[in-house]
């Protein structure tokens, strides 16, 4: 429990211990007062302000980075997250020894701060954690390929995939619930998924797509967990559409957006098509929500005027009381067909499976059935026409020459 927070401006950070000697013995005064054994710096801080803060405080003392670290390996359910969780731990740690230490326990200790890799009064040896981290990075290198084989057997059989990204704690396992009607760890409480977890969705087009509940992210996010879970966050990167999900009712919901588009742009994830969702409408003041979209904004979510310059036309849900989740599938199914191409082509009679690909993964605007084949004009994902042969970039000749012979791969 958190018993005091101290607050100072400064022109310039303090190299030796980040606050100014004041403020420092300010915060000392604080750990007297009320018996306290722990201080949390909300930033992160350099091996020597560690120290030089410990050794002044006589306490233990965290900062953002290793409590977001504690949070995540409490987190950590499965083997894949412990081991992302660990190498971010040791990543973190490595330039932070200290010469009195001597040895690496492998022994984890309970309380914040302390989880994971673990340490006792002995030296962390820097060539262990080195080796310890090789192995890592191997055992998350062959879960990267592994995905990648599944994400590539994912795409042979034409389902488009929608990945669900926003601020930690916005609902995102909340709303993958309600659409497929699974079961997936849903809690009120920061990083309750960390690892990636896909379902079924039916469109109301009749069209199939794979939805995708990610990790949250957060402002600041630790460089080590950005590179640690690269795995997880490439499933974010392969995605055909991003539904962004962030809370209605909360009063910091732009400084959040904000930081999850820095986020998805540091993972090269910045130019996705997105579909802004904005969940909880249900804890805003329900007689707006009898008025239009634009009374919504102006009278109800001021903080969200600045979001439409960049999102005009959010979806307004409520995940946990199943309010919005059929226009949400709506937009998810125009915002998919707004990202196709256009394609005008002929289909030989002899290969109806391609017409069958268009049909089940495309949208067909008009068929005329001619002497040397089908003419079809419509709209195909980017992977199948060039499945079948039909990107723009190729050369018309190889079309002509080839004409969707990959349809049949």
């Amino acid at each position: 429990m958190a018993v005091s927070r101290v607050t100072q401006r400064l022109d310039a950070i303090n190299p030796g211990t980040y606050i100014g000697s004041g403020k420092l013995q300010e915060v000392k005064a604080l750990l007297h007062e009320f018996d306290a054994d722990l201080v949390i710096f909300d930033d992160e801080l350099s091996a020597a302000q560690l120290r030089n803060i410990e050794r002044e405080l006589d306490c233990k003392v965290l900062d953002r980075t290793a409590l977001i670290l504690d949070i995540f390996a409490m987190r950590a359910n499965t083997r894949e997250a412990a081991l992302q969780i660990e190498l971010a731990q040791y990543a973190y740690r490595l330039p932070r020894l200290t010469r009195q230490w001597t040895h690496l326990s492998r022994q984890a200790v309970g309380g914040v701060g302390l989880r994971g890799p673990g340490e006792t009064q002995l030296e962390i040896d820097r060539r262990e954690i080195q080796r310890r981290m090789s192995q890592i990075r191997a055992e998350l290198e062959h879960v990267r390929q592994q995905r990648g084989l599944r994400r590539r057997r994912r795409r042979r059989t034409g389902i488009s995939v929608v990945s669900i990204v926003g601020y930690t704690n916005a609902g995102k396992s909340t709303l993958l619930n309600a659409l497929s009607g699974s079961e997936v760890l849903a809690e009120d409480k920061l990083f309750a998924t960390l690892d990636p977890t896909t379902k079924n969705v039916v469109l109301p087009d009749g069209k199939r797509v794979l939805f995708t509940d990610t990790v949250g992210f957060i402002q600041k996010l630790p460089t080590e967990l950005v590179v640690s879970f690269r795995a997880t966050l490439e499933e974010v990167h392969e995605a055909d559409l991003l539904v962004h999900v962030a809370d209605a009712s909360d009063t910091n919901v732009v400084e959040k957006v904000i930081a999850v588009e820095q986020v998805l742009a540091e993972i090269g994830a910045g130019d996705k098509p997105v579909l802004m969702v904005l969940n909880k409408i249900d804890l805003v003041d329900p007689d707006v929500l009898s008025r239009s979209s634009h009374e919504r904004f102006s009278a109800a979510m001021p903080p969200l005027m600045r979001l439409r310059e960049r999102y005009a036309e959010p979806v307004l849900i409520s995940a946990e009381q199943g309010v919005g989740l059929g226009e949400l599938l709506a937009a998810v199914a125009h915002a998919l067909a707004a990202t196709m191409m256009a394609v005008e082509t002929v289909i030989p009679y002899d290969m109806g499976d391609a017409l069958n690909l268009w049909h089940e993964h495309g949208l067909v605007d008009t068929l005329d059935y001619a002497d040397d084949g089908i003419h079809v004009t419509g709209r195909l994902p980017r992977w199948v026409a060039g499945r079948l042969g039909l990107l723009p970039d190729r050369d018309e000749d190889d079309i002509a020459a080839e004409p969707l012979m990959s349809a049949l791969d």
